[in-house]
């Protein structure tokens, strides 16, 4: 990573959430009923007698045992990727002992495996066969999911002893990873420095999808996308909007591997930390930036863009972020964790992202609902 429709309006403040900055409660709090409930046995005695209640119990029960066994379910999916059995039963179906002969797996494991891929709705065994799943179809289908989950041990590893990552006695892999597949030390491994530029590159061009249709850039004189990388981003705008001038700001030697894939393209070597926001774009981007920073980087980044941009331009932020008062199961379990892992930034929520804005002296912030937030989510905001 690199340095780097109408919406409502983020209205009032949302409670603290516990783990946030911000203040906490001296008292604590009574537990609530339906939590009273859930704590006695002898209530879940009595309910598991009545029909109507036994079904409510027993459908928490799974989903509890569903985030018990996640771990297993993570590795289960990391295993059909390195034996590659989504892409060979996406050329056709397969009996157990031709797919174990193809795959190096002893026929008992590989059934072991198999089962578990159908329990995910991978894959699913007919008339002898084992075939590929709509569910499995779509997983390959998806730029940078294959290669997201091949990245993973790197944060398995991270998390391997979650109370001492948690109270940070750890060195956490991820800390380093980024930046030694980034930066001067990728010359000594190329091919690691290829693959997860792919990833990254594979994976904005999903972020890009989103975002563009949550936005509307029909009426932009210039967009400029502020630690842009290669252009990923940019290059899904150019498409949709091909005379549309475009900026890509960032490194310098980020900037000498990009590609000028369109006439109105210019390029904008620089640091957002170090250096001011070059002006002329009535639109700014940071997409998948902030939560990449701490604090102490992104405020003066957010006035730096306020300070570039013109009375009436426009700021589109776009990313994955917290719940909030309503945590979300991506962003706030996957996300948190990832950021935290790498000991650099961390995922905020809108209203959190609303303030740091305001702050900076944006006004008019608004955030699209989300097509999918466990992709990214957008907030947009003008300068007043």
């Amino acid at each position: 990573m690199t340095d780097q429709t109408s919406a409502p309006s983020l209205m009032g403040k949302q409670p603290q959430v516990p783990g946030q900055p911000g203040p906490v409660p001296v008292q604590p709090g009574r537990v609530n009923f339906f939590t009273r409930i859930a704590l006695s046995p002898r209530l879940h005695e009595i309910f598991e007698r009545m029909p109507l209640m036994r079904r409510v119990t027993r459908r928490e029960g799974e989903a509890l045992f569903d985030v018990v066994s996640g771990f297993v379910q993570s590795q289960v999916l990391l295993a059909v990727v390195e034996f590659r059995v989504l892409h060979i039963l996406a050329g056709a179906s397969w009996p157990l002992p031709a797919l174990a002969e193809r795959t190096g797996l002893p026929e008992t494991r590989l059934a072991v495996l198999m089962q578990a891929a159908a329990a995910l709705k991978l894959v699913k065994f007919r008339r002898g066969l084992w075939q590929l799943a709509p569910r499995g179809a779509a997983f390959i289908t998806v730029p940078g999911l294959e290669a997201m989950v091949r990245h993973h041990p790197v944060l398995y590893r991270d998390l391997a002893d979650p109370v001492a990552f948690l109270k940070g006695d750890t060195e956490p892999e991820l800390a380093g990873f980024w930046p030694y597949v980034f930066g001067p030390l990728a010359q000594e491994d190329a091919g690691l420095a290829e693959r997860y530029s792919q990833l990254m590159a594979d994976s904005q061009r999903v972020v890009a999808d989103d975002t563009l249709r949550m936005v509307d850039l029909r009426n932009a004189k210039r967009v400029m996308d502020v630690g842009g990388g290669t252009g990923a981003f940019l290059r899904s705008v150019a498409k949709q909007y091909p005379e549309l001038p475009l900026t890509l700001f960032d490194l310098p030697h980020v900037l000498a591997v990009a590609e000028r894939f369109s006439p109105k393209l210019d390029f904008a070597p620089g640091s957002f930390r170090d250096d001011p926001i070059p002006t002329g774009a009535d639109v700014i981007t940071l997409v998948r930036v902030l939560y990449d920073h701490p604090d102490s980087v992104v405020e003066p980044l957010l006035a730096k863009v306020h300070a570039a941009l013109p009375p009436g331009g426009r700021l589109i932020i776009s990313e994955a972020m917290a719940g909030g008062a309503k945590p979300d199961r991506a962003c706030d379990v996957y996300f948190a964790f990832y950021t935290m892992a790498m000991s650099s930034g961390r995922t905020r929520s809108p209203e959190e992202i609303k303030q740091m804005l305001e702050k900076a002296g944006f006004s008019k912030v608004s955030k699209p609902r989300a097509l999918r937030p466990f992709i990214t989510s957008v907030i947009e905001a003008e300068r007043g």
